[in-house]
């Protein structure tokens, strides 16, 4: 697969997420402003609860919205086995427990996409393994957390 059809896989990906965050976000603005819910006496909450699950999937929303908008801007570019780790470069790495595919992105770490029978996990450049990788170049050897141990993992591809 051709990285940019895993930016393509990528954005498709967060704009479902980002269409079923809104319509959440919509439905529940919608009951917490409902008559229906209105605050029957000094104990009853359910409009200020369903007023603070608006808020924070609207937050949410608004997350996945500029995700969206910073991998549709991400320009597709080609890493050499010299070239330092950056944003946008698809690594994959080798240890003991077998290979991983990471992509450096600019948000949404975490997201997983399935490629070629495997799958490519998204890490931002914040996260600690995204620490780890920017700057570091094909055939370099990281020590990585892994259940509590340490692992060395190899930089086998950049691309």
């Amino acid at each position: 697969m051709t990285k940019r059809a895993l930016l393509d896989q990528l954005l498709a990906h967060l704009t479902a997420e980002l269409e079923a965050m809104t319509q959440a976000a919509l439905a529940t603005h919608a009951e917490a402003t409902d008559d229906e819910n209105k605050a029957e006496d000094k104990y009853d909450t359910r409009g200020l609860e369903a007023s603070y699950l608006a808020h924070g999937q609207s937050k949410a929303a608004e997350e996945a919205a500029q995700a969206v908008a910073q991998f549709r801007v991400l320009p597709v570019r080609d890493f050499a086995a010299a070239d330092p780790i950056g944003l946008g470069a698809l690594v994959t790495l080798e240890g003991k427990a077998g290979k991983s595919r990471y992509f450096i992105g600019p948000r949404a770490g975490g997201t997983e996409v399935a490629v070629d029978g495997g799958s490519v996990m998204v890490v931002t450049p914040q996260s600690p393994l995204g620490r780890q990788l920017l700057g570091r170049k094909q055939g370099d050897v990281l020590l990585l957390d892994v259940g509590g141990r340490k692992a060395e993992n190899q930089i086998a591809v950049v691309a």
